[in-house]
């Protein structure tokens, strides 16, 4: 991989109100370490020089507390949504790079080989964004906790055309058996270029970086998708309840 061309945001603003703590989400403990630093330990491992951006928001101090100072912070004031910390982040990106990597701090199993498989294909296939996917059999037992997630819409021709999110969804739509894992590989000069034409338009009243996707199939730009094989790494636990069934699914 081209690592010295790639950066890395992660996602850490949210206050995951289901979870019945005051702390930050990116702080819920999984097997008795922070979501966030389970995210961090991975992604050192891929050995990339420049250092991951976390954008916080939410007990922005608490998290800076935990993790210290050495990391890079950038700060989403109002959490208006995933489209809205990212471009939180832009201005203390200072150092050039092609590839943008995003993923959220509360997803806490997402592995090594599995960022490196998104990352070799966004750098083979030269797209506008290359993000994961993951396919379930059904919504039951363990994966009921997966009805949050985003369906990924194909067209006739199998083209991602658009993720809409669950609280977004009609009835067919919830069907949708290939979810988004929210993991992304984004052509930077792209994806600087066309953020700020998010709009509030939707269930949540947030800014979505979902909605990239269908802006740049409408652009006819190209997308691809790489699908994460082991469905217990696109879990998000957003309960209690969630956290401790993944608790009971991890090895």
């Amino acid at each position: 991989m081209e690592n010295d061309k790639i950066k890395i945001l992660i996602l850490a603003a949210g206050k995951g109100k289901r979870m019945e703590s005051d702390e930050p989400k990116a702080l819920a403990l999984l097997r008795g370490k922070p979501f966030l630093q389970h995210i961090l330990e991975t992604v050192a491992k891929l050995h990339i020089k420049i250092k991951p951006v976390i954008i916080i928001g939410y007990k922005k101090e608490r998290i800076q507390e935990v993790l210290g100072t050495e990391h890079m912070y950038a700060i989403q004031h109002e959490q208006l949504g995933t489209g809205h910390a990212v471009a939180s982040a832009k201005s203390v990106i200072n150092s050039p790079h092609e590839t943008i990597l995003i993923l959220a701090a509360d997803q806490p199993m997402v592995s090594k080989e599995t960022l490196e498989k998104i990352i070799k294909h966004h750098q083979k296939m030269h797209p506008i964004l290359t993000l994961a996917t993951v396919k379930i059999p059904d919504f039951e037992d363990w994966r009921k906790g997966l009805l949050s997630f985003g369906r990924i819409v194909r067209d006739s021709s199998g083209k991602i055309s658009k993720i809409v999110e669950a609280k977004d969804a009609d009835d067919g739509e919830k069907e949708i058996k290939e979810l988004n894992p929210a993991v992304y590989a984004f052509d930077a000069n792209w994806l600087w270029a066309n953020i700020g034409r998010l709009s509030k338009n939707n269930a949540q009243n947030e800014y979505y970086l979902t909605d990239l996707v269908k802006m740049a199939f409408e652009q006819k730009m190209k997308i691809e998708s790489v699908e994460m094989e082991n469905i217990i790494e696109a879990m998000q636990p957003n309960s209690k309840e969630e956290l401790e069934t993944l608790e009971g699914l991890v090895v």
